[in-house]
């Protein structure tokens, strides 16, 4: 099961120098975690969880392997991309096959970094793009409603539900409004298979100078207003810096950030927010080989959270033995918590909770 992050932005905004941190902080992990870059523009990264470095401490475990996630770094922005301009196509098309957006803002003035724009605005770059995605989904919808309304008109039911679910999104798009603002609740899944660039999530990334990455600025400010208007979530980062900390040992880490008045790297901050903006969360498997991060959709039941590990734990489900983490670690391992009660043993309709310790029954 994977998940993906497309990180967006005009020229000249830090996109890149973000990108390469990450990825250069997954490449200093590969010693001890899995890691792959997929394509030069593909970079997978350990999802950061102090849970999982308790458990592998309580469990003795002789291998730590936490979940991961996927960023995309995405040719660049320019105006006009929707109608081709620049690498507009290529930037459209990349965009469609991720899950959630990272939107890397510029929040910080340096006469040495030209702007495409000619100033820093980092609202209206965020303007300019989400524009362009708006009349590039507005142009996809239009291109298929005629047919589907005309078979809608013929008695067609499976058009007329396609109808009924785009007409308003159009609408809103023509209106100059996010796709993801005319979508119900119920619709969500039924949306997502329209690929529309403005229905995915949206994080914002407020990349600032150093003075101002623990704190923010003016801009960042600004940034922060307008997410939350939109029920979106932002991060603040110093790019700059985290380019600086991902060429550091981990050990040095902690002390750098420190210095910097940062309890934590940016790039964390990153990655955790694009966790939760993708509606994910974790469960463990923890035993003498290993304490293992597993990744699921919130809601899943527990058949289904098997079939991560794999499609036979699914097929041939028993039963789930399950811990809280907090009983886990208050009981100092899986015999204290049996000893104490908190084992539960679950069947095919529990909904797996963030930090269960599983252990799965199955016979295939």
């Amino acid at each position: 099961m994977g998940f993906n992050c497309g990180i967006v932005g005009l020229p000249n905004v830090g996109k890149s120098t973000l990108f390469n941190a990450l990825t250069a902080t997954a490449a200093a992990q590969a010693a001890n975690y899995p890691f792959c870059t997929i394509e030069p523009n593909v970079g997978r990264v350990a999802v950061p969880d102090p849970r999982l470095d308790m458990l592998t401490k309580i469990g003795k475990s002789q291998k730590t392997v936490p979940t991961s996630l996927e960023f995309v770094d995405i040719a660049g922005l320019v105006r006009g991309a929707s109608k081709g301009e620049g690498l507009g196509n290529q930037f459209l098309g990349n965009i469609r096959e991720v899950d959630a957006i990272v939107h890397v803002l510029r929040c910080f003035e340096d006469p040495d970094v030209t702007h495409v724009e000619g100033s820093v605005d980092p609202i209206r770059d965020a303007e300019t793009v989400e524009t362009e995605l708006m009349l590039a989904d507005l142009d996809s919808l239009e291109k298929r409603l005629p047919s589907l309304q005309k078979k809608a008109k013929g008695g067609d039911k499976e058009s007329a539900a396609q109808v009924a679910l785009m007409e308003p999104i159009a609408t809103a798009l023509a209106a100059g409004r996010m796709a993801r603002t005319a979508i119900a609740p119920a619709d969500v899944e039924a949306a997502k298979r329209l690929q529309l660039m403005t229905s995915k999530p949206i994080l914002y990334v407020c990349n600032v100078e150093e003075a101002s990455a623990a704190t923010g600025n003016a801009y960042s400010d600004r940034v922060a207003a307008r997410a939350a208007s939109e029920g979106a979530r932002y991060v603040i980062v110093s790019a700059a810096i985290e380019a600086e900390v991902s060429q550091l040992p981990e050990t040095d880490r902690g002390e750098f950030l420190e210095g910097l008045g940062l309890s934590d790297s940016g790039l964390d901050r990153v990655i955790a927010a694009g966790y939760g903006l993708l509606g994910l969360i974790t469960y463990f498997t923890v035993g003498p080989k290993e304490a293992r991060a597993w990744t699921i959709v919130r809601g899943t039941k527990a058949p289904q959270a098997a079939a991560v590990i794999h499609n036979d734990f699914e097929r041939g489900f028993i039963a789930c033995e399950t811990t809280a983490y907090d009983d886990f670690v208050a009981f100092k391992g899986e015999l204290g918590a049996k000893e104490a009660g908190k084992v539960r043993v679950e069947g095919k309709e529990y909904v797996v909770k963030d930090g269960d310790i599983l252990l799965f029954r199955f016979n295939v």
